[in-house]
C-alpha cells in the first residue's frame, strides 16, 4: 500500500497564491519579515513587483493591506497567527473589519502543531477572536486540496477572510473532485451513533478514530468544518437530530472556538450534549509537533479515547 501524501497546508497556500496571481493583476501579497516560513516567497519569485514585505510591522502591514483594498487590489497579509490575529488584532478590527474591506489574511502556523516554537508562537485563541469580528468569514482548511480551494474561495469572495494554515505537513484526505463551498461543512463518514465535526488538522485525526470507535461497535458520523464563520448551521443540527450527541475536535482553545460555534448553535436550535475536544484553556509549550498533537488528545487514539471516556 502506497503511503498517504503529506503537505503542509502553510505550502497550499504558496502554491495556490502563484496561481491566482497568474490570473489576475489585482492580487497583491504583503509579508512581515516571514516569507519563506508561510512559502508567500513564492510569489515574490514569480510576482516581485506584487509583493510587499512589511517588515516585523504586522500591525502596519494590515493598515497598508487596507490601504491597497480601498484602490481596487486584492490584498493577501500573511504572517504567523499568533502575529495576524494577536499582535494586529486592533487593526483587523477597526481598519479591515469595520469598514468591511476586501483584505485576505493567510494566517500560517497556527495551533500547538507549531512545536518547537513553544508557548508565545502556538496561537490556540486565533478562531475566538476573529470569530467575534462582525462580517469576518474564517475558515480553517483540513488539507491540501481544500487549503487551495480555501484561497480561491477567498480571492473570488467580496469582503474580509481569515484563512489559518499550519507548519505541519498533514495528510491529503480529499482528491481532485473535491468541491469547496464557503460556510457549508461536508459529511466525511456517515455513522448513527454519534457525530464527530472536526476542523484543519483534526478532521483526518477524527476519521482514524472513528474507524477505532467502529471496532468496538460505535458508529460514528464525522463531519469537518472548514469555514467556522459563517457556520453550516444546517448540517449541525440536521447531525445533531440524527446521532443525539456531538462531539468537536479542533486545534484550539476549547474557548471561543468551533466547539463554542456548534454550541451556541445548537443550544438555540437543537439542545443535545456536546462534547469539546481541544486545548483545555492551557498554553502550549515547546516540543515537536507530533509529540505535542499526541500530548494534548488531538491525535486519533486520543480522540478515541476521549470519546471513550464519555
Amino acid at each position: 500500500m502506497s503511503e498517504v501524501k503529506k503537505i503542509a497546508t502553510r505550502d497550499s497556500y504558496g502554491d495556490m497564491l502563484v496561481e491566482l496571481g497568474k490570473q489576475h493583476d489585482d492580487l497583491v501579497v504583503l509579508d512581515a519579515d516571514l516569507a519563506a516560513a508561510t512559502k508567500t516567497g513564492k510569489f515574490k519569485a514569480a510576482f516581485p513587483e506584487r509583493f510587499i514585505d512589511c517588515g516585523i510591522a504586522e500591525s502596519n502591514m494590515m493598515g497598508v493591506a487596507a490601504g491597497l483594498s480601498v484602490t481596487g487590489k486584492v490584498p493577501f497579509a500573511s504572517t504567523f497567527a499568533m502575529f495576524a490575529a494577536g499582535r494586529a488584532y486592533e487593526q483587523v478590527r477597526n481598519t479591515i473589519g469595520y469598514p468591511h474591506l476586501n483584505v485576505k489574511i493567510g494566517a500560517t502556523h497556527a495551533g500547538i502543531s507549531v512545536g518547537e516554537d513553544g508557548a508565545t508562537h502556538q496561537c490556540n485563541e486565533d478562531i475566538a477572536l476573529m470569530r467575534t469580528i462582525p462580517g469576518m468569514t474564517v475558515i480553517n482548511p483540513c488539507d491540501d486540496i481544500e487549503a487551495k480551494a480555501a484561497v480561491k474561495a477567498a480571492y473570488e469572495m467580496e469582503g474580509p477572510v481569515y484563512l489559518r494554515f499550519g507548519r505541519l505537513a498533514v495528510p491529503v484526505i480529499n482528491d481532485e473532485n473535491y468541491k469547496f463551498e464557503i460556510g457549508k461543512g461536508v459529511v466525511m463518514r456517515e455513522g448513527t451513533d454519534l457525530t464527530i465535526v472536526a476542523t484543519g488538522l483534526c478532521v483526518c485525526e477524527a476519521l482514524e478514530a472513528a474507524k477505532m470507535l467502529e471496532a468496538d461497535g460505535i458508529s460514528a458520523q464525522v463531519i469537518n468544518i472548514h469555514t467556522i464563520k459563517p457556520l453550516d448551521e444546517d448540517l449541525i443540527v440536521e447531525a445533531a437530530k440524527k446521532t443525539g450527541k456531538i462531539v468537536t475536535v479542533e486545534e484550539h482553545s476549547v474557548i471561543g472556538g468551533l466547539g463554542s460555534a456548534v454550541a451556541e448553535c445548537l443550544a438555540e436550535k437543537c439542545p443535545v450534549r456536546v462534547h469539546k475536544i481541544g486545548v483545555n484553556d492551557v498554553f502550549g509549550h515547546s516540543g515537536p509537533a507530533v509529540a505535542l498533537i499526541k500530548e494534548f488528545g488531538l491525535d486519533a487514539e486520543g480522540i478515541y479515547k476521549n470519546i471513550k471516556n464519555m
